[in-house]
């Protein structure tokens, strides 16, 4: 006996079907990648946001400077390790360092040093705030003078990555991929909803060329 076998029919309407599930799975995926990203990027968003008027006001934001001046003598044993050093790219001696940065409550880095026949110049920046000191290689007097500018000035060195060191610029690198992942996913969601909110692609035409239209404006104005 023959048996036949013949394909069961195809649901009306099944490609329509899995065409909306993907979608679907796609559309929870973009809105989950979107809100993982502004989590994480919220309080970055916030810092950045904020010191961007404040860079943009700052010859409005007034600020008085704390200033703070120092002097002390190295002892003959570091005075003689300073003067042991050759080379006008040489690093301070550890020793010597640390015990400056014990005696003005300051981190001193090493490698920041300007070597001279007369003097050793030791900078330490640090965002929002400057400091400094000098060596006599004969008397082995030391000057150090610190200047604070507060903390709207330190904010905003933070956002300009200023003497911030590389931890905190391979975080605002990690920043920027996040942001875009919130930026891509938030355009997508737009690109689903567009259909039922027409004035969608108007409002981020708008968005783009408000902008280029100001660079053009200020550039050929310059």
């Amino acid at each position: 006996m023959n048996v036949s076998t013949t394909p069961a029919p195809t649901r009306p309407g099944a490609p329509a079907v899995r065409s909306r599930g993907r979608r679907g799975t796609w559309l929870r995926t973009m809105v989950q990648w979107h809100w993982v990203s502004s989590a994480v990027c919220l309080s970055g968003m916030f810092l950045f946001t904020v010191t961007g008027i404040t860079l943009n006001h700052a010859g409005e934001i007034e600020s008085k400077p704390a200033i703070t001046k120092g002097s002390c003598t190295l002892s003959e044993e570091h005075l003689a390790a300073v003067n042991a050093v050759t080379g006008s790219a040489a690093p301070l001696p550890p020793a010597v360092a640390a015990s400056l940065g014990k005696e003005f409550s300051r981190t001193i880095r090493p490698a920041n040093v300007e070597w001279s026949d007369s003097e050793v110049y030791v900078s330490m920046p640090s965002p929002g705030a400057d400091a400094w000191l000098t060596i006599d290689r004969t008397s082995g007097d030391i000057e150090f003078e610190s200047t604070d500018r507060g903390w709207i000035a330190y904010f905003n060195d933070l956002h300009k990555a200023r003497h911030t060191g590389l931890l905190w610029k391979w975080f605002l690198d990690l920043f920027a991929i996040g942001t875009l992942i919130f930026c891509l996913t938030g355009l997508y969601l737009l690109y689903f909803h567009a259909r039922h909110r027409r004035m969608t692609w108007p409002i981020v035409a708008l968005g783009l060329a408000i902008p280029w239209f100001l660079a053009l404006l200020i550039s050929h104005a310059g």
